[in-house]
């Protein structure tokens, strides 16, 4: 008979190697493809490099050169979906990380993280519903990044829309502030997206219902979002626990149809580092290639 104490020990142990794991699996970044059959008959592929939730701390080479090494895919243009900083110093990192896709087409929401320090938190909380930003949080200096990528002539599209030319391609693009913390005003935006474009895209950084709906209602053939980290810490066989906002953990990482539009989450290439844990759910960036519709 196993003694209590020995058991306990065991438990203890496998507790152990998971936290273990769970924090190495921080760095093992990944690389997703999805194909996405939208665009008009006979057109050219259009190929989007989507990364998001960077969480950028001073110091995180292996991130930086994992992040600059995807300029050899040779995307058309980039989106990223907010959530570029986990330290108050962690702008010139996450522009570093960021230079050589910055000379590529580039488009961009901010997340929660941009604007407001780090502060630890009871992971047990977001069991409970999204988490508050507490009123004590330090705000930050974030006008530097928005600098940083507008001057490479990438698109800020906090609540705004623009007519993307795009290797010859013309996208409708349009992307709110970040709905987790309330700064997101569709109103600015709304309206049927032009049917003449070859590809009509939605942004946000926190894929929350309302926005979600309004984009899909308007048109948006696909909507891409970040935030929920894919659930971050998912059970095998089973998958996210949860979101972080309201939609629910099927489509807290990948690909998915949401009412008339396809929905990508990425489930983002960092953390809080607060909470530098992963597991069955590694950091990433996908590249997405839009290519022409079947009939």
């Amino acid at each position: 008979m196993v003694s209590f104490g020995k058991a306990a020990t065991g438990v203890t142990a496998l507790g152990a190697a998971a936290l273990g794991y769970a924090h190495l699996e921080t760095k093992r970044f990944t690389l997703r493809r999805e194909n996405l059959r939208v665009l008009a008959p006979h057109s050219r592929d259009l190929r989007v490099l989507h990364i998001s939730d960077l969480h950028m701390v001073p110091g995180q080479h292996r991130k930086r050169e994992w992040v600059q090494s995807l300029i050899a895919l040779s995307p058309d243009a980039v989106v990223a979906t907010g959530d570029f900083l986990s330290h108050e110093e962690g702008i010139p990192s996450a522009l570093e990380a960021l230079a050589p896709l910055l000379d590529i087409p580039g488009a961009f929401v901010l997340g929660s993280n941009d604007y407001f320090a780090p502060k630890p938190i009871n992971p047990a909380r977001y069991f409970s519903g999204p988490s508050q930003l507490e009123p004590t949080r330090k705000q930050l200096d974030w006008a530097p990044l928005v600098e940083g990528l507008s001057e490479h002539g990438w698109l800020n599209l906090t609540n705004t829309q623009h007519e993307w030319k795009v290797d010859g391609r013309l996208i409708d693009v349009r992307g709110v502030d970040d709905p987790h913390i309330g700064r997101d005003d569709y109103s600015q935006v709304a309206g049927r997206f032009n049917p003449e474009a070859d590809l009509t895209l939605g942004v946000v950084h926190a894929p929350y219902l309302r926005v979600l709906d309004s984009m899909s209602a308007d048109g948006a053939q696909v909507i891409l979002a970040g935030h929920t980290h894919g659930g971050q810490l998912r059970i095998p066989g089973y998958g996210a626990l949860v979101t972080n906002c309201d939609l629910n953990t099927r489509r807290a990482r990948g690909l998915s149809s949401y009412r008339n539009s396809l929905l990508h989450v990425s489930a983002g290439l960092g953390c809080s580092r607060y909470a530098p844990f992963r597991f069955a759910c590694p950091p990433e960036a996908t590249l997405l290639s839009f290519s022409a519709a079947t009939n």
